[in-house]
């Protein structure tokens, strides 16, 4: 073990200084072994659990996340430099010219409008530098999103071309039609094809309804997780097994959770 490694600065420089001795020879095995593509999933995963940390307004979270999403992006760089794909310029001249590129009203001449003339103007930038390099407005969605932000993302690309429903109420219609071809599927084949078509048209209300799908479902997701442990714990305060109890025993703690976390008790 080296002892003869003064503390890191508390900067991105620091960073960069543990990243270069985690894989230096004297490092360590793990880190060593790692590429760009094999830290791609856990870049991914770090970035996941900011989000919640942001989402569950848990500060000391939000500052461990960081660090971690920060740690991966300086781990980036230096294999991007080792493998010869790209050096820190070139990652800080792209981004920066990018960003100034596409901000117009602060850096150029443009007056700022709306935020929609913005986002406007944003989007038309945009598809002057991917000119000849997309061919599809849909081109260049990451394939790597979850699925429901993936879907959000492909209708508002779509939807700028003109190819969305011109009344919202005809969006409810289809998603009763297609609830319904789920139960009319011959198969399971069937019946999963449909059950897809039956999310994205959820996902297209929530659009309309200006609704971060995705936002929402984990928004959900821990609210069950935060009643269905509550329940957990009440039971165990009382020595009683929760999967022992009925249906409707549980159903009863459920509404009594619930009442409690509506009351801001829990």
């Amino acid at each position: 073990m080296r002892n003869d490694i003064a503390p890191f600065p508390s900067s991105f420089e620091g960073i960069t200084q543990l990243v270069s001795i985690l894989i230096s020879q004297e490092g360590c095995p793990w880190d060593k072994e790692q590429t760009t593509k094999t830290l791609a999933p856990m870049l991914i995963e770090e970035c996941h659990e900011l989000v919640e940390a942001i989402e569950s307004d848990d500060v000391p979270d939000i500052i461990e996340e960081i660090g971690d999403v920060l740690f991966h992006i300086a781990f980036q760089l230096h294999l991007g430099k080792s493998e010869e794909l790209f050096t820190d310029y070139k990652v800080f001249k792209s981004v920066n010219d990018k960003y100034v590129r596409r901000h117009p009203h602060v850096f150029g001449n443009e007056q700022a409008g709306t935020v929609e003339e913005l986002k406007g103007n944003w989007d038309r930038i945009k598809k002057i530098e991917k000119k000849g390099i997309r061919k599809s407005a849909i081109d260049g969605i990451p394939g790597s999103l979850p699925a429901l932000a993936y879907a959000d993302s492909i209708q508002k690309r779509a939807s700028r071309t003109g190819f969305d429903w011109d009344d919202p109420g005809e969006i409810k219609d289809k998603v009763l039609e297609e609830l319904n071809e789920i139960y009319a599927a011959q198969n399971h084949v069937e019946r999963q094809e449909e059950f897809g078509d039956l999310l994205f048209t959820i996902v297209n209300a929530a659009r309309r309804m200006n609704i971060d799908s995705e936002q929402a479902l984990r928004y959900s997701n821990r609210k069950f997780r935060k009643r269905f442990t509550e329940m957990e714990s009440d039971c165990r305060k009382k020595g009683i097994d929760f999967a022992k109890l009925t249906l409707e025993e549980k159903e009863v703690l459920w509404n009594k959770v619930k009442k409690i976390e509506l009351r801001g008790q829990i």
